[in-house]
């Protein structure tokens, strides 16, 4: 059986302060058996909790919040993934329900940063879930189905290899 995983996604908050007392806290916190453990701040802070992270010696993993479908080029804001690795991390989040209601990512969209994720080495967390209509429709399968066949379609069968799939209902 895999090993359990936690991964804690910032999202816009923290300081340089902050972040250090809560990675202190979580490599304090942790017990031999437990779940691994991911963090993912913001872009901003990335290099420096990576620095942080390395103190801990591989117990806790950094993650991103978010990656480019790009590989490079004028995408002002964005970070693509080799940008990613090479501030250490080694996961990343997409679809999260945010970026798709937020910035309406579409599934489409989800699959190529999945894909960029992939050929660069990264672990895709792969987000799917249903709002609160949907649910009560009885559409919960027919969505995350619809969410995990853009991925699939795109990447082919293998895309489960090396990646996790993080079920985040929206009710």
């Amino acid at each position: 059986m895999r090993r359990p995983l936690v991964a804690g996604n910032w999202k816009m908050y923290g300081s340089r302060a902050e972040n250090a007392r809560l990675i202190a806290g979580i490599v304090a916190g942790l017990a031999a058996e437990s779940a691994e453990c991911v963090v993912c701040p913001p872009a901003v802070y990335l290099s420096e909790v990576g620095e942080l992270l390395a103190a801990a010696a591989g117990q806790v993993q950094l993650g991103a919040q978010d990656v480019s479908a790009e590989s490079q080029g004028a995408f002002t804001g964005e970070v693509c993934a080799a940008m990613l690795r090479d501030v250490g991390c080694r996961y990343v989040i997409v679809g999260h329900s945010e970026r798709r209601r937020i910035w309406r990512e579409d599934d489409q969209c989800v699959a190529r940063k999945f894909l960029a994720a992939k050929a660069h080495g990264l672990v895709p967390i792969l987000c799917v879930g249903e709002h609160l209509g949907e649910r009560q429709a009885g559409r919960t399968f027919e969505v995350i189905g619809r969410q995990l066949g853009a991925v699939l379609e795109l990447c082919g069968p293998l895309a489960a290899e090396a990646a996790l799939v993080a079920y985040e209902p929206v009710w």
